[in-house]
């Protein structure tokens, strides 16, 4: 993966907290909202920043949260590469070191938990603490009707997808409504692309929160799978939870896919998470 550092920040006329950061040839487009211990948030496919609805404010209540439109979603325009998962988080390593931040906790939801565990396994030493909402570690740890909706994405239902708070959020906010069908058709070809990342997620020594709802397009039995990958769930933790991982997993009850990114029940269970004492700590 290539990478280069970012150059100068353009402020925008999109509000006080947003700027765009030249990184790896992509005019990033971020906010920072609140201040405190640096949070690196990341939104979902065909989505953007204002996805995360209450919990941004939430989040930022006592931390630095840094939101991120990726490439060619919301506020940052596409460039001549597909989207890919490594690159992204190539992205998001120079933006974290542009901004002068040696080491994150870095919070992502679907799309943007697949870049978010990326960012943790190309730069370990840049995570201290990484939250996983919605996130596989291998593609067919989505139900199979939505792998099969995956396998339908593309130009085609542009038109269609037109009629959907989507679009029409993207519309409001894109430098060039006009490549829908683009982001769609790059989209589909990501979410095609297999992939298995089990051994990379070994290896993480992130302190790691996954989170999924109990109605969620990610599988249930795959999120205890991933939890396990961390070390969670191997053993009773005893009676001083001496036997207990650094590892969390959070079920959220009538959570769906479509609600759990704005649910105050995930900023609340996050915050716990990230204002815990690390491992080890005194």
């Amino acid at each position: 993966m290539m990478e280069q550092n970012s150059g100068k920040t353009h402020a925008t006329n999109e509000g006080a907290n947003g700027s765009y950061s030249s990184v790896n040839g992509l005019q990033l487009y971020y906010e920072i909202h609140g201040a405190g211990e640096p949070l690196i948030l990341l939104h979902g496919g065909l989505g953007a920043i204002q996805m995360f609805g209450e919990v941004l404010p939430s989040l930022a209540q006592n931390r630095r949260v840094v939101a991120v439109d990726l490439q060619a979603h919301g506020r940052t325009a596409d460039i001549d590469r597909p989207l890919s998962f490594e690159l992204m988080a190539g992205d998001i390593v120079a933006l974290i070191k542009h901004l002068g931040i040696e080491e994150a906790d870095v919070m992502g939801y679907s799309l943007g938990g697949g870049v978010a565990l990326r960012t943790a396994i190309q730069h370990p030493e840049i995570v201290r603490k990484l939250v996983l909402v919605s996130t596989p570690f291998k593609r067919d740890g989505w139900y199979p009707e939505i792998l099969a909706g995956m396998g339908q994405m593309g130009s085609q239902i542009a038109e269609p997808m037109k009629q959907t708070p989507m679009y029409q959020q993207y519309a409001s906010i894109a430098p060039k409504p006009e490549d829908w069908p683009v982001l769609l058709t790059e989209l589909g070809e990501l979410l095609r692309q297999e992939f298995d990342w089990s051994k990379e997620v070994v290896a993480i020594k992130a302190s790691t929160l996954i989170v999924v709802g109990d109605a969620d397009s990610v599988r249930t039995s795959h999120a205890v799978a991933f939890f396990e990958l961390f070390g969670g769930g191997k053993v009773d933790a005893g009676w001083d939870g001496s036997g207990m991982s650094t590892a969390r997993l959070a079920i959220l009850p009538a959570m769906t896919h479509y609600n759990i990114y704005s649910s105050p029940q995930l900023a609340a269970v996050v915050a716990a998470f990230l204002d815990a004492p690390m491992p080890g700590a005194t």
